[in-house]
């Protein structure tokens, strides 16, 4: 797959998320109505995305390949911690907004932005290892991140890790362990209800650009500073570590794809409960999210 195909692929996202702009200005959608399509998403579509890709993929996919993506799940977060720790003073002096900046370094958009463009890039097939990787992010977040908001850890945070996305992703890695066979009828609804989520979660971002302030996106040069570091030369770094870990070409782009993902939604949700001001991070998001239909194909060039 070339550079240009990637780059068109994702294009077709950036339109996607440009028809949830569209319904939004044209009052055919409210935030409300984006509330409840996001429950629906991450509740649902989601979840059963997930649980298809590993259905369809039974038999397919060795369980060393499983296990050794669990493990650079894992080393991602690590080098996303340091590099938060280290970086987020370079980018705000406010004892609150390093935090803010330190979670926005770890925790990517696997989820919303991760899915539709693995499976837009790579296919459907490729969508099972990032639920290994969203697995490990719900484990991060409800310790590391809940630990750096309040400044200490809670086992409380734990019971939030039992959701809908945590159980279908044990249950897809189940299927694919076990090598389940799910009833060809069972299948075939999950999957339609599944391929939703792509579209839906797209036009669901398209909502909150068009509710943004677009200056104070588009106008703050830090945020593409922390972006470009972020998007392009965190994930590069990683590139040779990844290469000498597995020789796999498709382990390697689908990691280096999740690798070159923008900030998700939590660290601005975390903080808003925290009564943070959350203006930068909601800012860095949608910028970030943008920057990605750019940035994904250039770290694809470097794989291929």
């Amino acid at each position: 797959m070339t550079i240009f195909t990637v780059f068109f692929q994702m294009l077709s996202l950036l339109i996607m998320i440009g028809c949830g702009y569209v319904v939004a200005k044209k009052g055919m959608m409210d935030a409300h109505t984006n509330s409840q399509l996001s429950e629906v998403i991450v509740k649902l579509l989601n979840p059963l995305l997930f649980f298809s890709s590993a259905a369809n993929s039974v038999g397919l996919i060795p369980l060393d390949t499983m296990a050794l993506t669990a493990l650079i799940a894992i080393g991602m977060f690590v080098i996303f911690i340091a590099a938060g720790i280290l970086l987020s003073p370079l980018f705000d002096r406010h004892p609150d907004q390093q935090k803010i900046f330190q979670m926005m370094f770890v925790f990517s958009n696997l989820g919303f932005i991760g899915i539709p463009v693995v499976n837009s890039i790579l296919g459907a097939e490729y969508v099972v290892y990032v639920t290994e990787f969203l697995l490990v992010y719900n484990l991060v977040f409800y310790t590391y991140g809940v630990a750096v908001m309040d400044g200490h850890f809670s086992m409380d945070s734990l019971k939030a890790m039992v959701n809908p996305g945590t159980v279908c992703s044990l249950a897809a890695i189940l299927v694919i362990v076990l090598e389940i066979s799910i009833p060809e009828f069972i299948k075939t609804a999950i999957t339609y209800l599944g391929n939703a989520a792509s579209p839906m979660a797209l036009i669901s971002v398209g909502y909150t650009l068009a509710c943004s302030d677009l200056k104070k996106i588009f106008g703050e040069p830090r945020l593409y500073i922390f972006s470009l570091i972020k998007l392009l030369i965190l994930p590069l770094l990683m590139l040779p570590l990844l290469r000498f870990v597995t020789k796999d070409p498709a382990l390697i782009s689908v990691c280096m794809v999740l690798f070159g993902m923008p900030i998700g939604n939590m660290p601005l949700m975390l903080g808003n409960q925290r009564g943070i001001d959350g203006s930068t991070c909601s800012a860095a998001i949608i910028l970030s999210t943008v920057l990605c239909v750019f940035s994904v194909p250039i770290i694809v060039a470097f794989v291929r």
